[in-house]
């Protein structure tokens, strides 16, 4: 006997799966497709395919390396977000009064608009009337720097060229975005699953190396940190994923990439390619470009990040 195909979970599913199709897997396809050609929105140049001419040019284009290298830059805040968020879970996860209002106030900056915390932040980095540097003048008696106007950074990182110069180090515009990412992070999903992640931790392990006189640290060590290694190991996976694919909104709102081109992340060079340049084939190469290297920082992470996570 035959059996019955019930069609109706199948008429409910067809719409997403539709606009999945239409929306989301026909584009990335077609930007594939897109990124073997020299499609010009301009349309000074016949569309036609070109192989592999926009990834040679890619890697032979220094405004990419460069875009790249302040893309990792601007990843250097995560660890120091990462462990100030893991401390702070830890210390919110004590009980005491008021922690709930507290885990409110610090994961405010979360739920609040980008683009509202991005202006504030520009407002403060001000080198005449700022905040910040009014401080540091009235406690060092220093003039403070010029922040967001300035090409300087810790590394001492070439503008034009990839490359370091003593003559560059300083704080510059990419520092002032990395204190700002770490401020932004420190009180964000990152601290909730750390708390979430404690939470699990039986408090009989704890006890027990109390009873035994371990120190907070050994505690930390020994017990905490190595039931924590699965949380750990996500924060770190979707924190490269991110730092790769971020950056467009702070460089759009409070620097426009500048100053000469120190804050300009991959994806904002995309962007620049896409709709200032109009050079959609040249843009969507690089976008599969920065695909293959988050893919390929997944993978190592992956393979050599899970070890203490028992992970499969």
């Amino acid at each position: 006997m035959r059996k019955r195909v019930n069609l109706a979970p199948v008429l409910f599913l067809a719409p997403n799966f539709l606009g999945f199709l239409v929306f989301t897997a026909g584009p990335i396809v077609y930007s594939l497709i897109v990124s073997f050609t020299n499609w010009n929105l301009q349309r000074t140049v016949t569309t036609r395919a070109v192989g592999w001419q926009n990834f040679v040019e890619i890697a032979r284009d220094e405004r990419f390396w460069l875009s790249f290298l302040n893309t990792i830059y601007l990843m250097l805040g995560i660890p120091l977000s990462i462990a100030f968020s893991l401390w702070i879970a830890i210390l919110l996860h004590r009980k005491m009064k008021g922690v709930n209002a507290l885990k409110t106030l610090l994961f405010l900056p979360s739920v609040t608009s980008g683009v509202a915390i991005m202006i504030l932040w520009k407002a403060l980095y001000n080198p005449d009337f700022g905040p910040i540097n009014r401080l540091i003048e009235t406690l060092l008696h220093v003039h403070g720097p010029q922040w967001l106007l300035s090409t300087t950074n810790v590394a001492g990182l070439n503008v034009e060229h990839v490359g370091i110069t003593s003559k560059q180090v300083g704080l510059g515009a990419r520092d002032a975005l990395n204190i700002m990412g770490v401020w932004g992070a420190i009180g964000g999903s990152n601290m909730l699953l750390y708390l979430a992640g404690l939470t699990n931790i039986p408090e009989e392990l704890i006890e027990a190396a109390q009873v035994d006189g371990a120190s907070r640290w050994a505690t930390f060590r020994s017990i905490m940190w190595p039931q924590l290694a699965p949380t750990t190991f996500f924060i770190v996976i979707m924190s490269i994923i991110g730092g790769l694919q971020g950056g467009f909104e702070t460089a759009r709102v409070m620097t426009n990439g500048g100053p000469s081109g120190t804050t300009s992340t991959m994806a904002f060079y995309i962007f620049r390619k896409a709709f200032e340049e109009y050079r959609i084939g040249y843009a969507s190469a690089v976008s599969w470009l920065l695909f293959a290297m988050i893919l390929m920082f997944t993978l190592l992470n992956w393979k050599f990040g899970n070890k203490d996570a028992n992970l499969a």
